[in-house]
């Protein structure tokens, strides 16, 4: 193992081997800075949609009224397939 250590202390490193700290460098501040706008275009998209919804539900005049309970044995419904066929 000594032998292969020496005769890799006399081969010259590659050129790229040594650009490679810088470009792993660049790469984390680049992922750094794209998870930054990330986290501010949610932030935006959430205010934008929690602006909308607020907008959507002030502008409703009447409060929202459950339908009543369908029952088998009650009245048909006026919207039933059956009714709506119906020549009136």
């Amino acid at each position: 193992m000594d032998d292969e250590l020496r005769i890799l202390s006399r081969v010259d490193i590659p050129t790229a081997l040594s650009a490679l700290d810088d470009r792993i460098i660049h790469a984390l501040g680049v992922r750094r800075r794209e998870a930054a706008a990330m986290r501010r275009v949610m932030a935006l998209s959430a205010f934008i949609s929690l602006g909308g919804g607020i907008i959507a539900g002030s502008a409703v005049s009447q409060p929202a009224v459950a339908a009543g309970p369908l029952s088998p044995l009650g009245a048909a419904s006026v919207l039933a397939p059956s009714t709506l066929l119906d020549a009136q």
